[in-house]
């Protein structure tokens, strides 16, 4: 990896961090629409969002070659559906959260996460971890075990990101494909899900029941606005996992749940306890040590 992918690939994954933590707080912004409405709705808006993209960066050609792939490469297909599948339940989840006050166990998710990456960059792809990753490993298994040994156990949510995540990645690794054309076409095979989540639910009726002012800001800036910000939060996430190796990107993870926990207290009004702190803080300890790290390898890189 040359130093210049580096930089782009922490800038990309610190950026879609910040706009994930942006759209937990968006979903709010929708209601009286449900977790499910709002998930169906956010691929139905993100697949014209992807492909605006894909010709926007001439993909179109690789993307074509990937459906024609698709369709005489049987097992190919079925990876590329079952790797749509895993982002499709992670996606529902993020929007559901929210809505129900979940947030801070998604976010325990994401904070358990990075952990399991590491492990999988450790042991599966065999990547050396410095000083300091061991480090801020340790700082956040700290963390992650009080908070094992305060409550007895995780929560559903929290074990769905943190063991759910990972076998994407490496699937997607494994398919190796352009990012941003697996990316459109996973958004594709979930938009016949989202089109009969939207047709079966009563999202149509919610926004119709909204005055006439409601239903063209709903129409014409909160969805629309919803596939914007998913689009390009996925496809820089997407685009990071790819150009890093998988240890420091599942120990960049570790800004996300931080972002998260400050939109869940900040505007989501959650409650974060003083016996929480124990977890989390150890958490921020590694997140500042992966600061640290990335900052001396761009610098040793550009020497």
């Amino acid at each position: 990896m040359n130093h210049n992918d580096f930089r782009r690939g922490i800038a990309l994954a610190v950026g879609a961090s910040a706009m994930f933590a942006l759209l937990s707080a968006y979903a709010t912004l929708l209601k009286p629409l449900s977790g499910l409405d709002i998930f169906a709705w956010r691929i139905v808006w993100t697949v014209p969002g992807a492909l605006l993209l894909v010709a926007v960066r001439k993909r179109l050609p690789i993307l074509r070659a990937l459906v024609v792939q698709m369709m005489t490469q049987p097992l190919l297909a079925a990876a590329m559906i079952v790797a749509a599948g895993l982002l499709g339940l992670q996606l529902w989840l993020f929007l559901w959260a929210p809505l129900h006050g979940r947030m801070l166990e998604v976010s325990l998710g994401y904070f358990l996460l990075p952990l399991v990456m590491v492990l999988v960059g450790r042991f599966h792809y065999h990547e050396r971890l410095d000083g300091l990753q061991w480090l801020a490993v340790a700082c956040a298994a700290l963390g992650v075990g009080h908070e094992l040994w305060a409550t007895g156990a995780f929560s559903w949510p929290t074990l769905v990101v943190a063991l759910g995540y990972p076998p994407y990645f490496v699937l997607r690794r494994r398919i190796n494909q352009d990012s941003l054309a697996m990316f459109t076409v996973e958004m594709a095979l979930l938009l016949p899900v989202a089109v009969v989540c939207i047709l079966a639910g009563g999202s149509l009726q919610a926004i119709a029941g909204r005055t006439e002012a409601g239903r063209a800001e709903m129409w014409w800036l909160l969805l629309p606005g919803l596939g914007a910000l998913s689009t390009l939060a996925l496809a820089s996430y997407l685009k990071a996992s790819r150009m890093l190796p998988v240890a420091l990107f599942g120990i960049l993870g570790y800004v996300e749940p931080v972002l998260l926990v400050f939109v869940s207290i900040t505007l989501l009004r959650e409650s974060l306890s003083a016996g929480q702190l124990a977890t989390y803080v150890p958490i921020w300890i590694a997140v500042a040590l992966t600061a640290l790290h990335s900052v001396r390898f761009v610098r040793f890189a550009s020497n």
